[in-house]
């Protein structure tokens, strides 16, 4: 359930507002005119810059939305009667509306489970060895979809997804990885974002900034050259090619400045440890789930819940409106004091 007219978010990080950086840099953005439709200097740097930060060649590409940066890449992956294996809570299963099936022209999404909400290589060869491969009867398996931090807020180490990468590797598949809160695996990691992508088998990366301080813009990015051609088509073809780019553009180009998306998801990320910890020592209460990114799974004593209820904090209710769990999510501008209201409101 999520609480109207309240004054501090703790529902979703879709509902901080935008970072003052990037604010400026629209602003910035909007001196005169530019070239359209992403021949513009904000557009070639983002690319350049995403380079740098992966190591790598590759191609980008801005969208401006998170649905979109998920089934456009899944569609150049897999066709009409493929298969893209993902985890029973991802949100591409949960939460896209049937898209991945709309502009995939009917690929099945075929669900695994996972502790933590991730998958697992063995699990995934299971299912591969089961999938009826080459039997004109059944779905044919295209893809691997993994979430990066992943809908229960853990995040997959290297060594993880260099697994499911070998596994997809062997049976001929590709991975794509939904990274909307890529920044903040990223931050708790500690690692180079290539060994978490392109250097475990990762193809093709949805870079998210929408949920990190950008007022709305991801990235598509491509480690798999060859498929980034057809993808610029099926982005027109679909109609997210903007115009007006640039204003996509120049919010990647200063999130990406400076290392500006790492910093606001360590905020984040530290936030939502420091909430965890002490939601820890609540009589009663129970962190369900590793806090590894900025969000907290949490089952709260009724008493709680009852205060949470009537107070001035904007949640969600995880699952019935009468269960006893919450989720609460950490942004890149949660404070001190918003942490410190919300423990006096449930402790």
């Amino acid at each position: 359930m999520v609480k109207n007219g309240t004054l501090v978010n703790f529902a979703s990080d879709n509902s901080a507002p935008v970072a003052p950086k990037i604010l400026a840099a629209l602003h910035k953005a909007n001196a005169g005119p530019m070239p359209s439709y992403g021949n513009d200097p904000f557009t070639r740097r983002v690319e350049e810059r995403l380079k740098e930060i992966f190591e790598c060649d590759l191609r980008a590409y801005p969208v401006a939305t998170g649905t979109a940066a998920n089934v456009l890449g899944l569609s150049v992956m897999t066709p009409p009667f493929g298969a893209i294996y993902c985890h029973r809570l991802a949100h591409i299963e949960q939460d896209e509306c049937g898209a991945p099936e709309f502009y995939t022209h009917g690929a099945k999404l075929v669900k695994l489970d996972g502790a933590g909400g991730k998958l697992q290589a063995t699990e995934l060869e299971v299912a591969l060895k089961r999938s009826g491969a080459g039997n004109v009867h059944h779905v044919q398996p295209a893809v691997v979809d993994i979430t990066q931090a992943s809908e229960n807020g853990t995040t997959y180490r290297p060594e993880e997804i260099a697994e499911i990468g070998l596994v997809a590797q062997k049976y001929g598949l590709g991975v794509h990885m939904d990274g909307a809160r890529f920044a903040n695996a990223v931050s708790f990691l500690g690692c180079a974002p290539a060994d978490i992508t392109w250097r475990a088998g990762v193809d093709i990366l949805s870079f998210g900034a929408t949920k990190n301080g950008a007022m709305g813009t991801e990235a598509v990015v491509f480690f798999n050259l060859e498929k980034a051609r057809e993808f610029e088509y099926r982005r027109k073809r679909g109609a997210h090619l903007f115009s007006k780019m640039r204003y996509l553009s120049a919010q990647l180009d200063a999130y990406l400045t400076d290392n500006l998306w790492l910093d606001l998801a360590g905020h984040a990320n530290r936030m939502a440890r420091d909430a965890a910890e002490r939601i820890s020592a609540i009589p009663g209460a129970e962190v369900l789930y590793p806090v590894e990114a900025n969000m907290i799974f949490a089952r709260l004593p009724e008493v709680s819940l009852e205060c949470l209820a009537v107070s001035d904090i904007l949640y969600y209710r995880n699952g019935e409106e009468t269960a006893d769990e919450v989720r609460l999510v950490t942004s890149w501008n949660t404070s001190e004091q918003d942490v410190n209201h919300l423990l006096k409101v449930i402790a």
